[in-house]
C-alpha cells in the first residue's frame, strides 16, 4: 500500500511537464512597444518586432487574462507574410477531462474505487512479502476480525485471477502494485498529469505563429485587464490676489503584465470604453436530448376510421494633435502681506527659500483629445514587470482664486478654506487627490474631473478665523389670488421663508465667502440678489468679508401653494365662509354668495321633503296599527265601525301627504339642477 501511494505521488509530480502545443518554429522576439491604460480598468498593449521565415512568439498570461486575449487579439504582418495559428492551452473542465481516461480520477475517488476500475487488467502486486500476478477480478468490502474486543471491521480486498486460481489480498496489506498493461499505465499517468496541470493555472502560454519568407516586421495588439491608472495633484496657491497659482499632476501607473516595458510609448486615457469578460477559453458543450431507439412489436390488424374522423399525427420539431507642453516657471515669492504662515516657517530652515515643488519638475506627457476622451502621451517609458511608477504629466500655471466656502450642512460654525480653480491648461484634469501648498502644507482636497476652461471649487482646511451664525425666520403664508374655474375654487397662497447668514471675521486678510444655500424645488428667490452660481443642490452667494469686520447675507424665498376646491362638495356654511373671506377678490365673493343662496334653497327643499317623508311614514304606521286592531275585533259592532272610519281618514291624509311629497321632490330636483348648472358654468378669473 505504501509503494502504491508513493507511485501515484510520483506520477502526479512528474505529470506537469509541458507538452509542445505546436510544431517547432523559429522563436521571434516581439517586445512591448505601446501601452494605452484606460480609466475603465483595461489596457491596450501592442508588441512589435521582426520575424524570419516560419516563426512563432510565445506570450504568457494568467488564466483570468486569457479570455481577454482571445476576445481582442489583433495580428499584422507588414511585409508580405500572414499571421498563422494562435495556439493556447484548453480550459476544459478538469472533471470532464478526467472522465475521458480509462481510469477516471474525477471526484477524488478512494483507492478502492480506483482499483475497482482495473477489473480485467493485468497487475502484479506484493502483499505480506508475496508477489502475485494475474487479472483483477473484483474489489469488495468484507468484515475482518482484528480485535476480539472491537468486533469485526470493514476491510477492502482485491481478488486476482492467477494461473493457480483466485487469490485475495487486503488492500491495506499491499506494498506495491504495478499495471502490466503499458496502455493502461499510460492512461493513469495522463490522468495524473491533467490533475497537475489543473493546479498550475497561474500562467497560460499563448503561441502566435507567423507564416512567410525572409525577414519581416510584425505587430500584435490586445486588450487585457489592468489596474486603473490614478493621478495625484500638488496645487500651489497664489501669494497675492490676481496672481496665478501652479498645478502639478503625477500619474500613478502599474505594470502588472509579464513583460518589461522598455522604451514604451505610454498613453493614459481618461475615457471609459465599455468592457466585459467572456469565457472563451473554456470549451462549450450544449445539452442534447436523449432519444430512445425506436423498436417495433409484432404488427396487428387495424380497423381504419372513415376519412372525416381521421386525425393527422404532427411530427415533433425540434489622428494625433498634441497640445503645447505647459511652460515651466521658477521660484515664486510666497511671502504674503502681514505675518508669514506658520506652516511655511515649520517647513524650511531659517535661511532657506520657501520650498517650490514645481520649479524643477518637467511634465513628461503631452495632451491629446481623442473624440470624447483625453489622453496623456508619455514617450520612452521604462518600467519592469510587476512594478509601479509615478510620472509627472502636468506642470504649469493655473488660475486660482482663494475663497472660503460655507455650507451649514457640512460645518455649522465655520466655512472651509478653499479655492476656485479654473482649468487654464490645455489638458483634461481627471479626478484625483490633491495636496494644497500655501508656503507649506495647507491641507488635502479632492479635485473632480475638470475639462479645459471649466471651474471647480475645492476645500482643504477649516477657516477658523471666520465664524457664521444662521437665523431662520418662521414661514409666513400670504394669499396671492383666487379664481373660479367651472365650479372649482382655485386659491394660490405664497409661503415666505427668510434665512439670515451673519458673518464675523478675525482674519488678518479680507475674505471672499461663498455661501452655499440649499436649493429646493418649487422655491424661488424674492427680494434677494441673484446667486453667483447655481448647481442642482445649492445656490452660491458671493459675499466680500473685510478683515476684522462683520457681514450679512439675507436670503428670502417664496413657495406658491395652489389648492383646488370643488364647490359642489361644500355645504352652505362652508360656501358662506369662503364668500365672506376678505382675502378672496370681490368678484369671486359675489359669485360665491349667489352659490350660497342656491345651496340654501336646495337645503330648504331637502328639509321640506324630509319633513313630508317623515309625516307620510308616521301615517303609514298608524294605518298598519288600525288595520291590525280591525282584524282583531272585526267590522261589526260599534268598535269596528269606529275603526273603519278612522282607517278611511288616515287613507285620505296619506293621499294628501303623498301629493305634497311629490311636489316637494320636484321642487328639490329643480333647485338642485339650478345649483348644478350655476356651478358648472361658473368662471370668474
Amino acid at each position: 500500500m505504501r509503494t502504491l501511494s508513493l507511485t501515484l505521488l510520483f506520477f502526479a509530480l512528474n505529470a506537469g511537464e509541458a507538452v509542445p502545443i505546436a510544431a517547432a518554429a523559429a522563436d521571434a522576439a516581439v517586445a512591448v512597444r505601446k501601452v494605452m491604460l484606460f480609466s475603465s480598468g483595461v489596457a491596450y498593449i501592442e508588441h512589435a518586432g521582426t520575424v524570419q521565415g516560419e516563426a512563432a512568439t510565445t506570450l504568457r498570461f494568467t488564466a483570468a487574462q486569457l479570455n481577454d486575449i482571445l476576445k481582442s487579439l489583433q495580428l499584422q504582418d507588414l511585409d508580405g507574410g500572414r499571421p498563422g495559428t494562435v495556439v493556447f492551452p484548453s480550459a476544459e473542465p478538469v472533471e470532464r477531462t478526467l472522465q475521458s481516461f480509462q481510469i477516471n480520477l474525477a471526484g477524488q475517488p478512494p483507492l478502492a474505487d480506483i482499483l475497482g476500475q482495473l477489473r480485467g487488467a493485468a497487475v502484479t502486486l506484493s502483499a505480506r512479502g508475496e508477489n502475485v500476478s494475474g487479472t483483477v477480478l473484483s474489489v469488495e468490502a468484507r468484515q475482518v476480525v482484528v480485535d476480539d474486543k472491537r468486533g469485526p471491521v470493514q476491510r477492502w480486498a482485491i481478488s486476482v485471477l492467477t494461473a493457480g486460481g483466485i487469490r485475495q489480498a487486503v488492500i491495506e496489506d499491499i506494498t506495491e502494485l504495478k499495471l502490466d498493461d503499458p496502455q493502461l499505465d499510460g492512461e493513469l499517468r495522463k490522468a495524473l498529469a491533467a490533475l497537475a496541470q489543473a493546479r498550475n493555472q497561474d500562467k497560460k502560454p499563448v503561441e502566435i505563429h507567423f507564416t512567410g519568407e525572409g525577414k519581416r516586421r510584425v505587430r500584435l495588439g490586445y486588450v487585457v485587464e489592468a489596474p486603473v491608472w490614478k493621478v495625484s495633484y500638488r496645487l500651489v496657491l497664489p501669494a497675492k490676489p490676481g496672481e496665478a497659482g501652479a498645478i502639478q499632476a503625477w500619474a500613478l501607473i502599474d505594470n502588472q503584465t509579464e513583460n518589461d516595458w522598455s522604451n514604451v510609448d505610454l498613453s493614459l486615457v481618461s475615457g471609459r470604453p465599455v468592457s466585459f469578460v467572456q469565457n472563451l477559453s473554456k470549451p462549450l458543450y450544449l445539452s442534447r436530448p436523449e432519444v430512445a431507439i425506436e423498436t417495433f412489436a409484432g404488427l396487428r390488424p387495424r380497423t381504419y376510421e372513415s376519412a372525416d374522423k381521421e386525425r393527422a399525427l404532427a411530427a415533433p420539431m425540434m489622428a494625433e494633435a498634441k497640445s503645447d507642453a505647459p511652460a515651466l516657471f521658477g521660484a515664486v515669492d510666497r511671502k504674503r502681506p502681514g505675518k508669514e504662515p506658520l506652516n511655511a516657517k515649520l517647513m524650511r530652515a531659517s535661511n532657506e527659500p520657501t520650498f517650490n515643488p514645481t520649479a524643477s519638475v518637467a511634465a513628461m506627457a503631452s495632451g491629446e483629445k481623442l473624440g470624447e476622451q483625453f489622453a496623456y502621451t508619455v514617450p520612452a517609458v521604462n518600467l519592469p514587470r510587476q512594478r509601479s511608477a509615478m510620472i509627472p504629466i502636468v506642470n504649469g500655471p493655473l488660475a486660482v482664486e482663494r475663497v472660503s466656502i460655507y455650507n451649514q450642512a457640512q460645518l455649522a460654525r465655520h466655512p472651509m478654506a478653499g479655492a476656485l480653480v479654473t482649468n487654464t491648461t490645455k489638458n483634461h484634469l481627471v479626478a484625483g487627490a490633491m495636496t494644497v501648498l500655501d508656503g507649506g502644507y495647507a491641507g488635502d482636497a479632492q479635485l473632480g474631473s475638470l475639462a479645459p476652461g471649466q471651474k471647480r471649487l475645492i476645500s482643504f482646511a477649516v477657516d477658523l478665523p471666520v465664524r457664521v451664525t444662521v437665523e431662520d425666520k418662521g414661514g409666513q403664508r400670504v394669499a396671492v389670488s383666487a379664481k373660479l374655474v367651472k365650479g372649482v375654487l382655485v386659491r394660490t397662497v405664497r409661503q415666505l421663508e427668510t434665512r439670515i447668514y451673519q458673518i464675523s471675521s478675525d482674519a488678518d486678510a479680507d475674505r471672499t465667502l461663498l455661501i452655499e444655500h440649499p436649493r429646493r424645488g418649487g422655491w424661488d428667490l424674492v427680494d434677494t440678489p441673484a446667486p453667483a452660481e447655481r448647481t442642482d443642490e445649492v445656490l452660491r452667494f458671493r459675499l466680500a468679508v473685510a478683515s476684522g469686520k462683520a457681514a450679512e447675507q439675507v436670503v428670502k424665498e417664496q413657495h406658491l401653494i395652489e389648492s383646488r376646491i370643488e364647490l359642489h362638495s361644500l355645504d352652505r356654511d362652508s360656501l358662506a365662509a369662503y364668500a365672506t373671506d376678505g382675502e378672496i377678490p370681490a368678484a369671486v365673493r359675489e359669485a360665491l354668495a349667489k352659490a350660497v343662496q342656491l345651496r340654501g334653497a336646495v337645503a330648504d327643499a331637502l328639509c321640506a321633503t324630509e319633513t313630508l317623508q317623515a309625516e307620510l311614514e308616521a301615517a303609514g304606521t298608524d294605518q298598519n296599527r288600525v288595520r291590525e286592531n280591525l282584524r282583531t275585533v272585526g267590522k261589526d259592532g260599534e268598535t269596528g265601525s269606529r275603526l273603519l272610519k278612522k282607517l278611511n281618514d288616515i287613507e285620505t291624509k296619506i293621499e294628501a301627504a303623498q301629493g305634497r311629497l311629490d311636489q316637494a321632490r320636484n321642487e328639490l330636483k329643480t333647485r338642485q339642477k339650478a345649483l348644478a348648472d350655476y356651478l358648472t358654468t361658473l368662471d370668474v378669473p
